[in-house]
C-alpha cells in the first residue's frame, strides 16, 4: 500500500566540509546529518576542538535520561544561553537536587484533575481562533496558530486572554523566536553561558522585558482575594506547599510560569501546523478525523477521559509529532566518565539525542518517511513506553506539560476541523528547518471553506 510521503530536507550524501557544517549549523539543525546518520545508532567525532556523540541507539538514550536525573549528565552550554533568557531558573535548566524539589512541587499541577481545569480555556482559545478565521477564507495558519497557542497558554496560565498584557507576552515571545533565540555559532563555541553575550544583546533585553510581565501578572493575582478555588495554573503554582520545601517564592513562580510559556506555546504551535499541513496532503485522513470528532463533539469534552472518544486523534498526533518533532535536537554534557551503547564517554564529551533522527531512522521504523498514522492506533502513550519515540524526551525528565499539551492541541484541532475543511494554496515548496522547533521555512496559505456536511 503507498502511503503519503511528506517533504523533508534532503540529508547530504557524506560528511560536510567544517565551513559548510557551520553554515548548515546556522540555518537548520536537522540538514546538517548524513544518509548514514539515518542507519548508525551511534556515532561521534570532535568539532571546534570537543568531542561528541550523537545516540540514536533507544537504550542508550534511556541510559542519558536516567544519568540526567542522577546528575550524570547536565543541559549544554548552548542549551542554557538560547533557553535561560525566557526560563530563568525554572524547571527546563534546573540540575540534581534542584530539579527533583521543583518537579516534585509541580507536580500536582499537571494531574489529570488539574489539567480538567484548563479545558474551558483551550476551548475558549480554539473559539477565539475560528472567529478569526470565519472572517477569511485564506489564511497564513502558522501564525494563526502561534496566536491560538499563545491566547490558550495566557488563559490556562492567567486567566487572561491574548488582550493587554498577553498581548504584550505573545509579541516578546514571538520576536525573541524569530531574533535573539536563534541559534548562532558563537554558542555552540561557548565555554561559559556569558561567552560573547555582548554579540547577543537582544537577548538581555528580552529577558528585563519579559520578566517585568510575567512579574506584573503574579504581582496582581498576589494583590486579589485568594480564591477557594483554583482556575488556573497560577492559582495551583501559589497554592503549592510542599512539607519540606515551603512551596515557592514569588521569583520561583515566575520562572516556572516563564518556562512554560516559553517553552510550550511555540511547540504547540507547530504540532497544529504541521498536523494540519499533514492533513492537507491527505484529504481522506482529515475526513475520517472530522467523522471521528463529529461522533463526539467538542463541546461534549468537560475531561481528559472525554478524549478518549478521539482515538485517531490521539494516532494522528502522535505520527505528526514523530515526522516533525516539537523538538528536534537537544544535548547534554557528561559529568564524568561514562559507557553509552558500547561507546566510552569522557567527561566534558557533548553528546547529542535527536528525536528527528530517532523518529526516521532506518533501523528503527517501517516507512520512516511516511505518514502512517495506523502505527500508533491502539497506542494512547506510545510517548511513555516507545524508546524509539520521545517527541517530550525521555525518562525521569519527560516534559512535565505533555498531557497538558496534547489536551490543548486535540481540542483546538477538534474544533478546528469541526469547522473548516483546509487544503493547501500555496504553490511554494515547504521543508521543515530546526531552530529551535520544528518549523516550516516559510509561512504558506492554506484555503479554508465550511466544513462539509455529515
Amino acid at each position: 500500500m503507498a502511503y503519503l510521503i511528506p517533504p523533508a530536507p534532503v540529508p547530504p550524501k557524506g560528511p560536510l566540509p567544517l565551513w559548510k557544517f557551520v553554515l548548515q549549523l546556522s540555518k537548520s539543525t536537522i540538514s546538517i546529518w548524513g544518509e548514514r546518520a539515518y542507519d548508525m545508532m551511534v556515532f561521534g567525532g570532535t568539532r571546534f576542538g570537543i568531542a561528541t556523540l550523537m545516540v540514536n541507539d533507544p537504550d542508550g538514550v534511556r541510559h542519558i535520561a536516567a544519568g540526567d536525573a542522577k546528575g550524570l549528565y547536565h543541559k549544554s552550554i548552548t542549551t542554557r544561553r538560547l533557553v535561560r533568557p525566557a526560563a530563568g531558573e525554572g524547571l527546563v535548566l534546573s540540575e540534581g537536587a534542584e530539579w527533583r524539589k521543583q518537579r516534585k512541587v509541580l507536580a500536582p499541577a499537571f494531574t489529570p484533575g488539574a489539567i480538567n481545569l484548563f479545558i474551558p480555556h483551550f476551548k475558549a482559545a480554539a473559539e477565539e481562533l475560528l472567529t478569526g478565521l470565519d472572517k477569511t477564507p485564506r489564511a497564513n495558519l502558522a501564525f494563526d496558530f502561534q496566536e491560538a497557542a499563545l491566547d490558550a497558554a495566557c488563559r490556562a496560565l492567567f486567566s487572561m486572554p491574548i488582550g493587554g498584557r498577553g498581548r504584550r507576552l505573545a509579541m516578546l515571545a514571538r520576536a525573541y523566536v524569530k531574533g535573539p533565540g536563534r541559534p548562532m555559532i558563537w554558542d555552540s563555541l561557548a565555554r561559559t553561558e556569558g561567552f560573547l553575550a555582548f554579540l547577543t544583546p537582544g537577548r538581555a533585553l528580552f529577558r528585563k522585558r519579559w520578566l517585568k510581565e510575567v512579574r506584573a501578572v503574579v504581582d496582581a493575582r498576589r494583590a486579589q482575594e485568594r480564591r477557594d478555588q483554583a482556575t488556573d495554573l497560577l492559582d495551583l503554582l501559589l497554592q503549592a506547599n510542599d512539607p519540606e520545601t515551603g512551596g515557592m517564592t514569588d521569583e520561583e513562580i515566575r520562572d516556572q510560569v516563564s518556562t512554560f510559556i516559553g517553552a510550550g506555546f511555540e511547540t504547540t504551535a507547530r504540532v497544529l501546523f504541521w498536523t494540519v499541513y499533514l492533513l492537507t496532503l491527505d484529504k481522506a485522513e482529515q475526513d475520517r478525523l472530522r467523522a471521528e470528532v463529529r461522533a463526539f463533539p467538542p463541546d461534549r469534552v468537560n475531561s481528559l477521559a472525554d478524549l478518549a472518544n478521539w482515538p485517531r486523534m490521539r494516532a494522528v498526533l502522535q505520527e505528526s509529532m514523530r515526522l516533525y518533532p516539537p523538538a528536534p535536537l537537544y544535548t547534554r554534557v557528561s559529568t564524568g566518565p561514562d559507557e553509552v551503547a558500547g561507546r566510552q564517554v569522557e567527561p566534558g564529551t557533548l553528546v547529542m539525542i535527536s528525536p528527528w533522527l530517532i523518529h526516521r531512522h532506518n533501523r528503527l521504523w517501517d516507512q520512516p518517511n511516511a505518514f502512517i498514522a495506523d502505527r500508533f492506533e491502539g497506542k494512547p502513550q506510545d510517548y511513555m513506553t516507545n524508546p524509539a519515540y520521545i517527541p517530550f524526551g525521555a525518562g525521569p525528565r519527560t516534559c512535565i506539560g505533555a498531557t497538558f499539551s496534547l489536551a490543548e492541541v486535540s481540542i483546538i484541532l477538534a474544533m478546528f476541523l469541526e469547522r473548516f475543511e483546509a487544503t493547501l494554496d500555496d504553490d511554494r515548496k515547504i521543508t521543515p528547518v530546526s531552530i529551535i522547533t520544528t518549523m516550516p521555512d516559510i509561512e504558506p496559505w492554506f484555503a479554508l471553506k465550511p466544513a462539509p456536511e455529515a
